[in-house]
């Protein structure tokens, strides 16, 4: 059932709090991690590297970017010893940590340390986000809200040597762990997508799969894998990454206005093209059927309705839009950095829930992302359509909460 709160003066969903919380992020208190850090994953202040989450009371994951005090939210302890969401200074609901994980001090057999290579995100999924530097930030073209692109590009341009890529086995051995040695996830998420060569990374997941199948055997991912790739020349070749064992191939639109996809993501609308990643993802469509492909979107740097748009066009068609959400606290966009206002997001949320039952699409994922709003949005998506429009008086685009 929806968790509901008062901001504000206005009254607010799980979902909508979840979108606030991730764009303007929290302020976790050291006492957290004092309190919780051996019974539970958090990680030092001042640490993003193990993609801290919280889970609100009708399950929602929500990602807790530590900002400091720049957030009106704030993670801390609360009288009963039990960790709370804070706004504005006062207790807003009691919320639940994941449990502790001896992943992030884990290495590979080859040295490679898990932290920095893979995160856990929610209860059940195991993220590769970043396997070698992109060659759109290389080339001088990284996606304006793409940390990760924007430090290769830096690096890149100052001629200094690029972080190395983890290999196949290096994957596998890290798949191996969170899925059989401790188990803590059902879901496995493979983020590609940068690469010029796309053919090439085709090769490169395929045989990532492969390794992953020999090492911890693809039968025990109880739940999907679901691989990010760029889209090929010639769209047959996807079939390669199904035949070696993914369950959903994703290839990222981001930005669905031909304008702003062409300053945001210059290096994939200039080298990729919407073409091609529509060609690709029609036609897993067409072969696989309705939810087996999948394109994230970076909600917040475009209109609303030019994302729902995007979004209802891929729904007509068989293809799971997923909305992730931006994070303005990491790199500005259009040189701003500041999150819309919360009617933004119930405008998203309402719009992605009606695409969600009217065309059957469902998200991958189980308990959900950290920084997605769609598998949370298709669990609620017929309640949110009989209740739209919920609350009144909310801040416009720009407007702080």
């Amino acid at each position: 059932m929806l968790g509901r709160y008062r901001l504000n003066g206005d009254d607010v969903d799980s979902l909508e709090l979840k979108a606030l919380v991730v764009t303007r992020g929290v302020n976790i208190s050291p006492l957290v991690f004092e309190r919780f850090s051996g019974s539970h994953r958090v990680s030092p202040p001042g640490d993003p590297t193990a993609c801290d989450c919280f889970l609100l009371p009708d399950g929602s994951v929500v990602h807790a970017a530590n900002v400091g005090e720049r957030s009106p939210f704030a993670l801390g302890v609360g009288e009963d010893g039990k960790p709370v969401l804070k706004y504005a200074g006062r207790d807003l609901t009691q919320v639940e940590l994941p449990p502790a994980t001896a992943f992030y001090e884990q290495r590979t057999s080859s040295g490679v340390p898990f932290k920095g290579t893979a995160v856990l995100q929610g209860l059940d999924v195991l993220s590769f986000f970043y396997l070698w530097p992109c060659d759109y930030a290389k080339a001088g073209f990284a996606c304006q809200f793409c940390n990760a692109g924007g430090y290769t590009q830096a690096l890149a341009a100052a001629g200094k040597a690029l972080s190395p890529s983890p290999s196949a086995r290096d994957v596998a051995e890290i798949v191996d762990y969170a899925v059989n040695r401790e188990p803590v996830a059902s879901y496995v998420q493979i983020t590609g997508g940068s690469s010029m060569d796309s053919k090439a990374e085709v090769g490169k997941v395929v045989e990532m799969l492969r390794e992953i199948d020999r090492v911890a055997g693809l039968g025990n991912v109880e739940g999907e894998i679901l691989v990010y790739t760029s889209p090929p020349a010639d769209p047959a070749i996807i079939a390669d990454v199904f035949d070696a064992g993914a369950d959903r191939v994703a290839c990222d639109i981001e930005v669905w206005n031909p304008n702003y996809a062409a300053r945001i993501t210059p290096g994939k609308w200039r080298f990729a093209g919407r073409e091609r990643q529509l060609a690709t993802l029609e036609f897993i469509a067409e072969r696989y059927g309705p939810n087996r492909a999948c394109s994230a979107f970076v909600v917040g740097v475009e209109p609303a309705d030019s994302f729902l748009e995007g979004a209802r066009y891929l729904g007509e068609r068989g293809i799971v839009p997923i909305a992730s959400v931006w994070l303005p606290h990491g790199r500005p966009v259009e040189g701003k950095a500041e999150a819309p206002g919360l009617d933004f997001y119930r405008k998203v949320i309402d719009g992605l829930a009606e695409i969600y039952d009217r065309y059957g699409c469902e998200p991958p994922g189980d308990a959900g992302f950290n920084v997605c709003l769609c598998r949370d949005t298709w669990r609620h998506r017929r309640k949110r359509r009989r209740c739209s429009c919920s609350g009144s008086g909310s801040p416009g685009a720009g407007q702080s909460w």
